[in-house]
């Protein structure tokens, strides 16, 4: 059986979401971030040398990284489910998304957080930070346009890997600018799989 090991209030909780999207059988191991530094307890240290998570276990397999676990996931427990299929122009878009996601939508996002905790918030940083920040969620907001979905206005494991970038925003800048990033939040709280997921995972302050 898969194991999820999980640490509240991470990414990990897309892993979560992804499998009960699909139906897969899977076991939970939960993690509590230190309550003074935030930080992942050192458990995780002995499920992978990096301590960090999500990590998926499979048999003697060990997966750390969210989009690395949710293609391993969709490649050997989809069966075809939330994935264009291979050789498409939809297939393209889709790993483009499944990249951007932590390749490049997470780093303004990580420097809002790690700034907002010096003295001084990093005063000089936050104009180009913040016209980062608009950049990206812009370019997202604006792929919404015309469909609910980022691939082909169909739901795949691209959505889920992307989803934590609007879910963060609210909490570190705003969302406020970007409506259709907002209804990609409320279609996603509406489904049943998404409200599964919280529930095995436990409370999620990213996200009702």
């Amino acid at each position: 059986m898969l194991i999820v090991h999980h640490l509240n209030n991470s990414r990990s909780q897309r892993v979560l979401w992804l499998l009960e999207e699909l139906g897969v059988d899977y076991e939970v191991r939960n993690y509590q971030r230190d309550a003074e530094t935030n930080l992942a307890p050192p458990e995780l240290l002995d499920i992978h040398p990096l301590g960090k998570s999500p990590v998926l276990s499979d048999g003697d397999t060990t997966i750390i990284e969210s989009g690395a676990i949710i293609d391993y996931i969709v490649r050997h427990y989809g069966e075809g489910r939330l994935a264009p299929p291979t050789g498409t122009a939809a297939y393209e878009e889709y790993l483009q998304w499944m990249h951007y996601a932590e390749g490049s939508a997470m780093l303004p996002l990580m420097l809002k957080m790690y700034t907002s905790r010096l003295p001084d918030k990093g005063e000089a940083l936050q104009p180009r930070i913040n016209a980062e920040l608009d950049n990206h969620l812009g370019f997202m907001n604006h792929a919404l346009d015309d469909r609910h979905w980022f691939v082909a206005d169909s739901m795949t494991a691209a959505d889920i890997q992307l989803s934590f970038i609007p879910q963060i925003t609210q909490l570190l800048y705003t969302l406020d600018p970007f409506p259709n990033l907002q209804d990609f939040l409320e279609r996603i709280h509406e489904r049943e799989a998404y409200k599964r997921a919280i529930a095995r995972g436990g409370p999620y302050a990213f996200g009702s």
